[in-house]
C-alpha cells in the first residue's frame, strides 16, 4: 500500500505540467480523496492509502491533468475569507474581484440602509460579502443565467444572509427598485477573439460571463450608460474590467458625465476597477 507522501510525490510531478501549483493541487485533491483536512497530510505522511482512496484520487488527478479547474473539482472556493460553492455554471472566484469589495466598503456607511445592485452577480460573492459586510444594506443581485442564480442563492443560504434579493435579470431589465446608492458589477468584458480564452482555468468556465462584443466594452457600455437611470444622485458606480482598457472605460465614464473618475489597481499592480460618482 501506498503512503501519502509518496503518492503526493508521483501526483505532484505528474500536475507539473499542467499547473504552477503542481503540489499544492495535488493536496487538494488528495484531502477531498481522503476527507481530511491539509494538516493531516503533514502530520501523518507515512501513512498508507487505502485502495479506493487511491481510486477516488486518482480519478480527481485525471480531471485536474484534463485541465478542469480545481476549483470546479472541488465545488467551491475561497473568497474575501469565505467559502463558496462553485460550478462550471459561474465564473471561479478570483483575488483580483477582492478590490471591488475593498473600494464598496470605504464607500458604504456600516449603519445606513443603503441600497446597492450587484450586476451579473454569478456566484453571488459580490452581494453576499457586501451584505454580510454591511448587514444594514439593502441588496439586489441579478443573472441572466438560472442556473448561475441557483449557486448564488444557496450561497446566500449558506452564509445566513436575508439581506439579498435574487433577480433573473438582464442587467436592469426586471429589476423592481429603480434607483440605488451603488451600482457594482464584474461583467463579461474579455474580446471574443481573445486568445487567453484557450488557455487555462478560463477554457471551462462559462462564456457568457466571461467575453463582451466590442472588444470585451460591450456590456461595460450598457451597465454605465443605463446606470444614470438608476443611481441616485451621489451614487456610485463600480465596474471590474480588463487590464488594459482603463482609458477606454475611463473616457466612456466621462462621455457619459461621471464625476470623479478614477482608475484603481487590483493586486498585481494592473488597473483593475474604475470608479464613477453620479452627481446630476
Amino acid at each position: 500500500m501506498r503512503s501519502i507522501k509518496s503518492v503526493l510525490t508521483d501526483a505532484a510531478d505528474t500536475l507539473a505540467l499542467v499547473t504552477d501549483s503542481a503540489l499544492l493541487d495535488a493536496e487538494v485533491l488528495l484531502c477531498l480523496a481522503i476527507d481530511k483536512p491539509r494538516s493531516h497530510l503533514r502530520a501523518w505522511p507515512d501513512k498508507p492509502l487505502q485502495p479506493e482512496q487511491l481510486a477516488t484520487f486518482r480519478a480527481l488527478l485525471e480531471q485536474r491533468q484534463q485541465g478542469t479547474p480545481i476549483a470546479y473539482i472541488t465545488g467551491n472556493r475561497e473568497f474575501w475569507s469565505r467559502d463558496f460553492q462553485v460550478s462550471p455554471d459561474v465564473l471561479i472566484p478570483r483575488p483580483d474581484t477582492e478590490l471591488l469589495i475593498e473600494l464598496s466598503l470605504k464607500l458604504i456607511p456600516a449603519d445606513e440602509p443603503v441600497k446597492i445592485i450587484d450586476l451579473g452577480t454569478g456566484s453571488g460573492i459580490i452581494a453576499i460579502t457586501l451584505a454580510a459586510e454591511r448587514p444594514h444594506a439593502q441588496i439586489s443581485a441579478t443573472d441572466i443565467s438560472v442556473a448561475a442564480l441557483a449557486i448564488a442563492r444557496l450561497n446566500a443560504d449558506k452564509h445566513h444572509i436575508n439581506n439579498v434579493q435574487f433577480y433573473q435579470s438582464n442587467w436592469y431589465a426586471d429589476v423592481p427598485d429603480s434607483k440605488f446608492d451603488l451600482i457594482i458589477s464584474n461583467p463579461p468584458y474579455i474580446a471574443e477573439d481573445d486568445s487567453h480564452l484557450q488557455q487555462g482555468d478560463v477554457r471551462f468556465e462559462p462564456q457568457t460571463a466571461l467575453c463582451a462584443a466590442e472588444q470585451g466594452l460591450g456590456d461595460i457600455k450598457i451597465i454605465a450608460t443605463l446606470a444614470r437611470n438608476h443611481l441616485e444622485p451621489k451614487g456610485h458606480l463600480l465596474i471590474e474590467h480588463g487590464y488594459d482598457q482603463q482609458q477606454q472605460v475611463q473616457t466612456l465614464f466621462k462621455n457619459l458625465h461621471y464625476d470623479k473618475v478614477q482608475t484603481y489597481k487590483d493586486l498585481s499592480g494592473q488597473p483593475r476597477v474604475t470608479y464613477g460618482l453620479w452627481n446630476p
